[in-house]
């Protein structure tokens, strides 16, 4: 990038996301497959770029939420299976098989309607069953008393005409944290995954070629739930490893620069809603990001950055486009100066407790008005 361009931009570590791929895929059983998961680009990493380094790779499939990014993918060259983990109405089925893609099917009612829909065009649309073991979002109905009418929506599903069945998946709701009461239900959801399959199985003889259920806390902490095939998504990127255990490495660096300079004296007012209000002769820089760029609201007056040899306070409500930052004790700051909101040495986790999030919330709200500067 233009230095003269420099306002706010994300460096993203190639050579670091290559690094998690390999170390995680280090810990697999021989013959696991690998899935990347690249929804919302990438987690704010840009999915095509990932997505690019994960085939040359050697990954087995990406993952994407919604047809709309599917299509970006094969339009930018990507060939490898595309799993779609959310809902796509049954009128683009056509499109789906056309470029390859591999549908969730999370109902019988769907399944239906897709099945329909493929054998209409005389084609076959592959598909993956999705299972609520409890997560209680997308998926068949298995736990409890529905134990036994998830089995058999499943059967009914996997046996119409026009679909084939490749795979077979469940999500965890609590696998990353931690505690006795997060492991029992993490594992009560595999047991209830595996019985539902078993299920399948003696009543079809059917056996589902990929069965995949391990995303970032499972791969971590319950190797034993790899299956055929595991979906990495913020591990990958470098998060969630707080044990250190892969030796993972973050891949995103958001960084600032500094517009202007001002000195207030004491009882000068900053920002929206004067909540900051100077308590001293105050040198204060203005930061060129804001709620637009992905820096969030609720941040304000809550945490500091990274600049010069230190950290600078930041002061008053976020603007849209701007925040400011108290410099006066960073004297060695100037302007065009870089300030980094999180990286190496601002930890986003930090960051996302300070607001009370999670850093996947912080890295998918990274605005696309912000450039990505790949390092090769």
């Amino acid at each position: 990038m233009n230095d003269l361009q420099k306002r706010t931009w994300a460096e993203i570590s190639l050579p670091n996301i290559r690094h998690n791929y390999e170390a995680i895929r280090a810990t697999l059983p021989a013959g696991c497959r690998f899935l990347g998961v690249v929804k919302a680009d990438a987690y704010g990493h840009g999915a095509l770029a990932v997505s690019r380094l994960l085939q040359e790779s050697g990954a087995d499939y990406l993952a994407v939420s919604c047809l709309d990014e599917a299509l970006e993918l094969r339009r930018g060259g990507i060939t490898m299976p595309i799993l779609i983990l959310g809902h796509t109405p049954h009128e683009y089925t056509e499109t789906l098989i056309d470029n390859n893609f591999t549908q969730t099917v999370s109902a019988l009612a769907k399944a239906q309607e897709y099945s329909a829909a493929a054998t209409a065009l005389g084609k076959k649309l592959r598909i993956h069953i999705k299972l609520d073991t409890g997560m209680s979002r997308l998926g068949f109905l298995c736990a409890g008393g529905y134990f036994e009418k998830g089995v058999e929506n499943v059967v009914r599903s996997i046996g119409l005409p026009g679909l084939e069945p490749e795979g077979v998946y469940t999500h965890f709701a609590v696998s990353d944290e931690p505690g006795e009461e997060s492991e029992a239900y993490t594992r009560a959801q595999f047991k209830l995954f595996m019985d539902v399959i078993a299920a399948v199985e003696e009543r079809t003889g059917f056996l589902f070629p990929i069965r995949h259920c391990a995303n970032s806390g499972a791969v971590l902490h319950y190797p034993a739930m790899d299956l055929d095939m595991v979906r990495p998504g913020l591990l990958l990127y470098g998060y969630g490893d707080a044990e250190g255990k892969l030796g993972l490495r973050p891949c995103m660096r958001l960084v600032t620069t500094v517009s202007t300079i001002k000195h207030y004296e004491a009882g000068a007012c900053v920002s929206y809603g004067r909540r900051f209000v100077c308590q001293r002769h105050t040198r204060m820089g203005v930061l060129a990001i804001g709620y637009a760029d992905g820096l969030p609201r609720v941040l304000s007056n809550r945490c500091s950055f990274a600049a010069g040899e230190g950290f600078a306070p930041q002061c008053g409500s976020i603007c849209m486009d701007m925040c400011m930052v108290d410099l006066t004790d960073r004297p060695e700051v100037h302007v065009g100066d870089e300030v980094e909101i999180f990286g190496p040495r601002s930890d986003i986790n930090t960051l996302a407790a300070i607001a009370g999030t999670i850093p996947y919330e912080l890295l998918c709200s990274v605005y696309k008005r912000v450039p990505r500067v790949y390092n090769e």
